[in-house]
């Protein structure tokens, strides 16, 4: 379970720096946003690319980590943090450093209250990760309809069920994690692939808790 968390924990590093480097780089955002007048109006192909090519990285990684090496793994597992910084930048164009420094500390907080919660607890979380699984497939449908009917209510509604998704998966998450490093005996090469998928996991975890509060505590510029 260290060796997952400072593999999280990593990760969320190389992603915030490059996302703040991405942010102050003009020529980075030249290339990837279309900008008229000063603001930017929308993505280029090149902007896109860097916002889906992590999708195909995860594809990659849990359907082929069983045969790829330790090294592959590893390195899938850091161009994927580094893609989503990339990603990232652009909340920096849109929301006060402030604000997203404070919704940063707010989603650590009930990250690692969440995730203490699924490891020590003696509650089976299986019931309650079906079911929050269910709701993810739901989410995942609303907002993609909501991408055509531009509901602000329907948004709101989206973001509130988003952040109480994430917390839940969070804490089932870690108790699954818990119970696979008990069922492999805690050595091998398997079990260090297994912490990279892991600490996948839970960095996606984070990430989303982190993205749907913002909405709520970010201050737009």
């Amino acid at each position: 379970m260290l060796r997952i968390y400072n593999y999280m924990a990593s990760a969320l590093a190389l992603t915030g720096i490059v996302a703040l480097w991405a942010a102050n780089s003009q020529a980075f955002l030249s290339a990837i946003y279309n900008v008229q007048d000063g603001h930017v109006v929308g993505m280029n192909g090149l902007g896109y690319l860097v916002l889906f090519a992590p999708i195909g990285l995860v594809l990659w990684l849990g359907m082929g980590i069983q045969r790829m090496s330790l090294r592959t793994a590893q390195a899938i597992y850091w161009l994927y943090a580094t893609l989503i910084g990339l990603s990232l930048s652009s909340i920096f164009l849109i929301y006060t450093g402030e604000s997203i420094a404070r919704t940063f500390f707010v989603t650590a907080g009930t990250f690692g209250a969440m995730s203490l919660y699924g490891y020590t607890t003696k509650r089976d979380l299986t019931g309650m990760g079906s079911f929050l699984m269910m709701g993810l497939i739901g989410l995942i449908v609303a907002s993609v309809v909501n991408i055509f009917l531009h509901s602000s209510g329907l948004n709101f509604a989206l973001s509130v069920l988003g952040v109480a998704i994430f917390v839940g998966l969070t804490a089932w998450d870690t108790q699954k994690l818990k119970g696979m490093y008990y069922q492999m005996g805690g050595s091998g090469e398997m079990l260090a692939k297994v912490s990279i998928m892991g600490a996948l996991s839970l960095y996606l975890d984070f990430i989303n808790i982190f993205m749907y509060l913002l909405r709520f505590m970010g201050d737009r510029r």
